[in-house]
């Protein structure tokens, strides 16, 4: 099995999470035509930093994980904010994972979404005995997962074609236009595998760019394709998690996606765990899968399980301060890095600022939507 496959595989697994599966839900919000054109600007946005943040890994000589290059490049507070960023947004991405294929696993045996707790700890546990293995199982997970996931695509795709109704697409409401914003860049965030990928390819380093660009043209046109299908479908029906009306098919899509990205992610929390704040190997599983189900558990316990605020509030708040971390680590990288990269992106305060009122005012939007 080639790097490229395996690099892309890991790339989309991380990629297409949870964060899909809530897309068509705000988008019956405001509108495909408008979910549309936020799609198109968040996903060109963020590969411009994934791109970014491979040349990062790409300069520098020494593994780290996303801590490690902001304190390199940044210094200690750097270090502190990426800290934040990564460990939050992690955490929210695991959470919103383990609601999901609670809801899902529930619904796909009982019809109904009252036993999601137990479901959820229950994947909650076998996904912590299978990331405890880290990379290995990484690479070995993620490619099976790539390929049911575009089996399951495709099969969807050709069921539910027939059902689409062209008034649930035409429809649009502007004043709700940036209600999509934080579920959509949640479902585009993926910065903590890129020195995932760095490891993966070795020395063909020269796969780090394609792989990237590859990884996000698949998963524009999968959420693309996955909104159209299920909002013209389903229209004003349509669910915050969007499988569970539509069928065990998409269930299964919606569990299997979760359970790539979920194993990705929590892979690289641990090496950041490991490689950037030096604890070994149990301590940082141990503080990777602990305080996600301490948070399921509360907020089952208070009744504030709301899949796409949490994808929302985790996609904004983590992935604005990535990116601007990355805006700012990338030039020091060109300066002061190890080592010539196999590619460079082109930087300029016009795109840093582009892409950093982009995050700023969709965070502003997001949280204020979120209040109300």
């Amino acid at each position: 099995m080639s790097k490229t496959f395996i690099a892309v595989s890991a790339l989309i697994g991380t990629i297409v999470g949870a964060g899909f599966l809530g897309i068509p839900f705000v988008a019956m919000k405001s509108g495909f035509g408008i979910t549309l054109l936020l799609l198109n600007i968040i996903a060109v946005a963020i590969m411009i930093l994934m791109l970014y943040l491979g040349e990062i890994v790409l300069r520098t000589k020494s593994n780290h994980q996303l801590t490690g290059y902001a304190e390199k490049y940044l210094g200690k507070k750097g270090k502190i904010w990426m800290s934040i960023a990564v460990t939050f947004g992690i955490y929210s991405a695991i959470v919103a994972y383990l609601i999901g294929e609670g809801n899902s696993l529930s619904y796909l045996f009982f019809g109904t979404t009252q036993y999601s707790l137990q479901f959820g700890i229950g994947f909650w546990l076998i996904m912590s005995v299978i990331s405890y293995f880290g990379l290995k199982a990484l690479e070995e997970g993620e490619s099976i997962g790539i390929m049911l996931l575009f089996i399951l695509i495709i099969s969807v795709s050709v069921i539910s074609f027939n059902k689409i109704d062209a008034i649930n697409l035409t429809y649009n409401n502007p004043q709700n236009l940036f209600v999509p914003f934080g579920v959509i860049l949640f479902a585009f965030l993926g910065f903590s595998i890129i020195p995932e990928i760095g490891r993966i390819i070795g020395k063909d380093k020269i796969l780090m760019k394609r792989s990237i660009i590859t990884a996000y043209v698949i998963a524009f046109i999968v959420y693309v394709l996955f909104t159209f299908i299920v909002l013209g479908s389903q229209g004003q029906n349509t669910p915050q998690i969007a499988t569970l009306t539509l069928g065990k098919p998409f269930i299964l899509l919606g569990i299997v996606t979760m359970f790539m990205a979920y194993l990705a992610l929590s892979v690289a929390l641990m090496d950041n765990f490991k490689f950037d704040l030096k604890k070994n190997k149990l301590k940082a599983w141990l503080c990777t899968i602990l305080a996600p189900l301490i948070i399921f558990i509360i907020l089952n316990i208070i009744g504030k399980v709301e899949f796409t605020k949490v994808l929302g509030i985790g996609g904004v708040i983590s992935g604005t301060i990535t990116a601007i971390l990355i805006l700012l680590m990338v030039k020091k990288a060109k300066l002061h890095g190890d080592r010539k990269p196999e590619y460079e992106i082109p930087y300029s305060k016009i795109i840093g600022s582009v892409i950093m009122s982009i995050f700023i005012l969709g965070t502003i939007f997001e949280i204020l939507h979120s209040v109300n």
